[in-house]
């Protein structure tokens, strides 16, 4: 009986050494990630950060089945993406990022409490963070259609994203990357604009995802880096020869989704040669020689006017301007896209990226889009 004894309470005192480790581990990634800092500013924000979250790690392990293999949603270099839902029933995206920057650590919460204070309806949502793992967690609304770059680049044979959608969804975003820019007291810039961040909610509206190389900048500043952010084909070259990242930087980079959309083509593609071909590149030389609809997308061909084919790529031409003063701003961008989509309107929202009250539904949308959504 004894031993019995002996060895149930070597058990229990196994699992609460164990049980305490944890808790210690736990508060040191928490208060290492700013988690006290970040409470700090919620309590005393009146309201301006409280509806934003600070999840513990059981609840995130939760809601993905300890992050299992068939909730994967993506995967790319910084890191996997995983669908969950939350013991309130809501369905959330939950980032996971496979290593930390150590010195940008004490710049994590300030960029927390910026992003969750975005509400923009094209703006993918930032409902809260966790703190208590190595690398802190991200947690976003779940927009249910995929990536613009999937429905460009990889489509099925039941959907397609016809010419009214691409100008809408390009209004969408120009429209939300102008509302970031001008917040008036902390404008953020993107720096990582590109169609596979453009995400399509359950109507296809756009919504602007991955703030992951987002930073908020100071009126009139520009923000020096030490090293290029951002993906290849995508890339403001004048940031990557000055490392000097503006917002004419986030406007280069959507003159190439603008691109994308209106020809179907990918940023980049193996070259014969070897190495790759860009597609803002090519998009250039073509329209120096007037051979715009050669590459215009021929599955839209017969869908748009060509007076829309024509403002929609001599506002992408402007926007890859190589001297970044001479593009447009985003607002600019925003309000030309508003008149290309209602010519006639006279009341149009750069904010919004809307002249009308018209969802995606209205202009061509096969009856049975309801039931193209992601797998669980």
């Amino acid at each position: 009986m004894g031993l019995v004894f002996l060895v149930v309470s070597c058990y229990w005192l196994y699992k609460l050494i164990k049980w305490r480790k944890e808790v210690k581990r736990k508060a040191k990634y928490f208060k290492r990630n700013g988690g006290l800092l970040l409470q700090q500013q919620m309590s005393s924000s009146d309201g301006v950060v409280e509806k934003m979250t600070i999840f513990p790690i059981t609840d995130l392990e939760k809601a993905t089945d300890n992050f299992h293999e068939n909730r994967v949603l993506g995967q790319g270099g910084q890191g996997t993406v995983y669908k969950g839902m939350l013991t309130d029933g809501r369905i959330v995206a939950i980032k996971k990022s496979k290593k930390v920057d150590e010195g940008q650590l004490d710049q994590f919460v300030n960029e927390v409490v910026i992003l969750s204070q975005v509400n923009h309806r094209n703006v993918v949502k930032l409902l809260g963070c966790c703190l208590e793992t190595e690398v802190p967690m991200l947690v976003y609304e779940f927009v249910p259609n995929g990536t613009l770059y999937e429905h460009i680049h990889d489509p099925t044979e039941d959907f397609h994203v016809t010419w009214r959608m691409r100008l809408q969804i390009a209004a969408e975003s120009a429209g939300a990357l102008s509302y970031l820019h001008s917040s008036s007291s902390a404008p953020i810039y993107h720096r990582d604009i590109k169609s596979s961040n453009i995400l399509l909610d359950e109507k296809y509206r756009a919504k602007v995802s991955d703030f992951g190389a987002s930073r908020a900048i100071s009126i009139e500043q520009t923000h020096v880096t030490t090293c290029v952010q951002g993906t290849y084909g995508y890339l403001d070259p004048e940031y990557f020869q000055s490392n000097q990242f503006t917002d004419k930087s986030d406007v280069y980079s959507f003159g190439v989704v603008l691109v994308e959309l209106l020809t179907g083509r990918k940023p980049i593609w193996p070259a014969e040669s070897g190495g790759w071909k860009s597609l803002a590149i090519e998009f250039l030389y073509q329209m120096e020689n007037t051979c715009l609809f050669d590459i215009v997308d021929s599955r839209v061909t017969e869908e748009g006017k060509r007076e829309e084919f024509i403002a929609v790529a001599d506002l992408a031409r402007r926007c890859l301007h190589m001297n970044g003063k001479q593009r447009p701003t985003m607002k600019e961008v925003a309000t030309v896209l508003g008149g290309i989509r209602c010519p006639n309107s006279k009341e149009q929202s750069s904010v919004n990226g809307k002249c009308v009250v018209t969802e995606i539904n209205d202009v061509g949308r096969p009856s049975s889009i309801d039931m193209f959504l992601l797998d669980d």
